[in-house]
C-alpha cells in the first residue's frame, strides 16, 4: 500500500459530512478563495492516485492483441475495488485543508478574490 493512499485514507470518512461554510471562510477570509484553494488540491491528490493506480495496472496488462486471451485477474480487481473504496479527493482535501495541512499563499500581483 503507497504512503498517499494509507496517509489519505487512515483519518478520513469517505462519506461526505456537512461543513460549517464559516469555518471554512475563517481560513483564508474569502469562502470564495479557500473553496479554489480545496479544488486545486483536489486535482492534485486526483492526478496522484490515478498515476499510482495506473502503474499498478500497468503491471498487469497484456502487451499481445489477441481477443481470446482477456481473462480476469483477481489482484487486478482487488486494487480497482481497493481504490474504489476510497474517499473522494474533494472529501480528501477538504479535510487535509480544515486540518491546516495544505500550503497555500496569496499572490498580491494577480489577486483574484480582492
Amino acid at each position: 500500500m503507497s504512503k498517499l493512499r494509507r496517509q489519505m485514507s487512515a483519518n478520513t470518512a469517505s462519506v461526505v459530512e456537512t461543513k460549517s461554510l464559516i469555518s471554512i471562510k475563517e481560513k483564508t477570509g474569502n469562502l470564495y478563495e479557500s473553496i479554489a484553494i480545496i479544488a486545486r488540491r483536489a486535482n492534485q491528490i486526483n492526478i496522484s492516485l490515478r498515476e499510482e493506480l495506473h502503474n499498478k495496472l500497468e503491471e498487469f496488462a497484456s502487451h499481445t492483441d489477441s481477443l481470446e486471451e482477456i481473462h480476469e485477474n483477481k489482484e487486478q480487481i482487488e486494487i480497482s475495488r481497493a481504490y474504489e473504496k476510497m474517499p473522494n479527493p474533494a472529501i480528501l482535501a477538504t479535510t487535509e485543508f480544515m486540518e491546516g495541512k495544505v500550503y497555500h499563499r496569496r499572490n498580491i500581483d494577480t489577486d483574484l478574490f480582492r
